[in-house]
């Protein structure tokens, strides 16, 4: 995760959390008064208290824009710290909160902050709006504008969506166009979230910017509507799940939580009890060797996306990771979605699990030279458009578990191939035999063959 300082507005100072891996920013504001404002954080939000601390600061107002459904927010840890935790009254909240509404005016230090409402990419959307001496300076606009593009509006469900979308779009104009130019913007989602459609780089803008170079701001209402919900990828299925986890309050954790190091005897009771191998090692040491049913889901920025899509948070797992590996970002990760279930980590390479009574297995990665005839391609369908090998089959990531997958040889596929380790061994799991996984991406095939990709609209 990414901290820097965010100079577009000079004051007041603000500061900005990235995590790469969600598409998501946080935000802490000195309010000038030796107190500070925290801006949709996510869970163990340490980073913010750090930086906090660093600047002689004291978190005295943490506000959540909206009900997140990406990940588990951490407003209520800073609440437990003292802080008054803002929220959308609409939101129901079952934690304490103050509950705020469209037109509600707070004094924070030495500024103003305006509620907007803006409904559209959750029903009960806010924006928040910070204000000196009555003069705009910087709205937090959470999951409604962003750096070129707007929310997804089917988070609530595909019934709601398309109004939803109506609502975004009147939000937008009557609500965040008004506001001068030079109001600094401040999203929550960009590039990376699954709750944005897809835009540029850049996280944060000015209203100004946005109005000049958005493309979604120069349509009319309909074309909006049609532009938004077309640019939506699959829906996550953890996002059906957390909202409901942030309106009851996630369980506090002082502290990152160590992973139990599990004995061979009860690594055998609980895996016999149906608890999940999740193996988070590099992918040339799973491909080499790995415990039989085991998943891939390597240790990288973009764990925390792919285990929420695809561990039940009821199951218990075990994990398998190397001792050179950074355990505190898995445990974090998994828990900034709602992935909490841990039974512990399995230490050891083949003979530890050998005597853990579990079969070691491999999947091959394969030169574009030994692809299997039949390949599967699982990034999304946006990725797959844009770029793909000729006769390749998509089918997401999150979609493998129960797709129809032809019996005999397969190779599967990403952009890299980590992706393509975790589809491969979803399917190994599910009893596919003779599974590889290509060394690379669409772009390793072209190079290797001389081929050309196929692009579908």
């Amino acid at each position: 995760m990414d901290v820097a300082e965010v100079s577009a507005i000079p004051r007041p100072r603000i500061v900005e959390f990235v995590d790469e891996g969600l598409g998501h920013s946080s935000y802490l504001v000195d309010l000038g008064d030796g107190t500070a404002l925290v801006v949709d954080p996510a869970r163990l939000p340490t980073r913010q208290r750090g930086e906090a601390a660093r600047r002689g600061l004291r978190i005295a107002f943490t506000a959540d824009t909206h009900t997140h459904a990406d990940y588990v927010s951490g407003s209520s840890e800073l609440a437990a710290d003292g802080a008054t935790f803002i929220a959308p009254a609409a939101a129901h909240l079952v934690v304490e909160h103050r509950g705020v509404a469209d037109g509600d005016r707070l004094t924070l230090g030495a500024f103003e902050l305006r509620v907007i409402g803006t409904p559209g990419h959750t029903p009960d959307h806010l924006a928040y709006l910070l204000v000196a001496d009555d003069r705009p300076i910087a709205l937090f606009s959470g999951g409604s504008l962003m750096v070129g593009t707007a929310g997804r509006t089917d988070l609530v469900g595909p019934d709601d969506t398309e109004r939803l979308a109506h609502e975004m779009w009147r939000s937008l104009r009557d609500s965040l166009l008004t506001l001068p130019d030079d109001v600094g913007v401040y999203p929550t989602h960009g590039a990376g979230s699954f709750c944005a459609a897809p835009a540029g780089s850049a996280r944060t803008s000015t209203i100004g910017q946005e109005r000049a170079t958005n493309p979604l701001l120069a349509l009319d209402e309909d074309a909006f509507v049609r532009a938004l919900v077309a640019g939506f990828g699959t829906l996550p299925a953890h996002f059906r799940r957390l909202p409901e986890v942030n309106r009851l309050g996630p369980r506090r954790y002082p502290t990152v939580p160590a992973l139990t190091r599990l004995t061979r005897s009860k690594a055998r009771s609980l895996i016999k009890a149906g608890a999940q191998i999740v193996d988070v090692r590099a992918l040339d040491a799973f491909a080499a060797g790995h415990p039989a049913g085991a998943l891939s889901i390597v240790l990288r920025s973009v764990l925390s996306s792919w285990a929420g899509w695809l561990l039940d948070p009821a199951t218990p797992l075990i994990f398998v990771i190397d001792d050179d590996q950074d355990e505190d970002d898995l445990v974090r990760q998994c828990l900034t979605v709602g992935i909490e279930n841990f039974a512990g980590r399995l230490d050891g390479g083949s003979e530890a699990w050998e005597a853990a009574g579990l079969t070691v297995e491999s999947i091959p990665l394969v030169d574009p030279a030994y692809m299997a005839t039949t390949v599967i391609d699982d990034r999304q369908v946006g990725e797959f458009a844009a770029g793909h090998v000729p006769g390749a089959l998509n089918v997401e990531l999150g979609a493998i578990a129960t797709a129809d997958v032809p019996d005999g040889p397969v190779t599967v596929m990403c952009g890299h191939g980590e992706r393509a380790m975790t589809g491969a061994s979803i399917l190994a799991a599910r009893g596919h035999r003779e599974v590889t996984v290509l060394d690379g991406g669409p772009g390793t095939w072209a190079m290797a063959t001389g081929g050309t990709l196929e692009r579908t609209p």
